[in-house]
C-alpha cells in the first residue's frame, strides 16, 4: 500500500469513527426517550411483554446505621445453560457500577444477590441479564 492511500484510509476510518456513533444515537433517541434500546423496564418490556413477571428484577432494601443491605431476586428459573440468570449489577444514582454477582445455571439454582453498601443512600439501580430475553432495569431508593 503506498503512503497516500494509507493516510486516505486512515482519516476516512477517523472520520466515520466519530460520525458513526452520533448519527447511531441520535437515531436511537428518535426511536424511544433516552437509552431504554438496551434494557427493557415494567413500564417498557417491548417485545417481552409477557416476561415482566419472571425477568424484572425485585429490590429490597434494608438499612442498619452505616450499612445498606440490597437483595436482588429475580423470579427466573435456572435451567442449566439452556436458559438462565446470567448476572445481577447494581448501580449507583448517576448509573456507575457497584457490583455484580455472575451465577453459575448448574450450581445456583435461583437468582438471589445480596450486596452491603456503605454509607450509601439514594437511588439504585438493578439489571438483571437472561441469556435469552435480554436485559432488565429496575430501581429502588435507598
Amino acid at each position: 500500500m503506498e503512503r497516500r492511500d494509507f493516510i486516505c484510509l486512515s482519516l476516512a476510518g477517523f472520520g466515520t469513527a466519530m460520525v458513526a456513533p452520533t448519527i447511531a444515537l441520535a437515531n436511537s433517541e428518535k426511536q424511544r426517550k433516552g437509552v431504554s434500546d438496551i434494557y427493557y423496564t415494567k413500564e417498557d418490556p417491548g417485545r417481552w411483554s409477557a416476561k415482566v413477571a419472571t425477568h424484572l428484577p425485585s429490590i429490597d432494601i434494608e438499612k442498619s446505621g452505616e450499612k445498606t443491605v440490597v437483595k436482588i431476586v429475580t423470579p427466573h428459573e435456572m435451567n442449566g445453560y439452556e436458559h438462565y440468570i446470567v448476572k445481577h449489577v447494581l448501580l449507583d444514582s448517576n448509573h456507575k457500577f457497584l457490583e455484580e454477582h455472575l451465577f453459575d445455571p448448574i450450581k445456583d439454582k435461583s437468582a438471589i444477590s445480596t450486596f452491603t453498601l456503605q454509607n450509601y443512600s439514594g437511588k439504585l439501580y438493578v439489571l438483571s441479564m437472561c441469556n435469552k430475553h435480554d436485559l432488565w432495569l429496575n430501581e429502588a431508593e435507598a
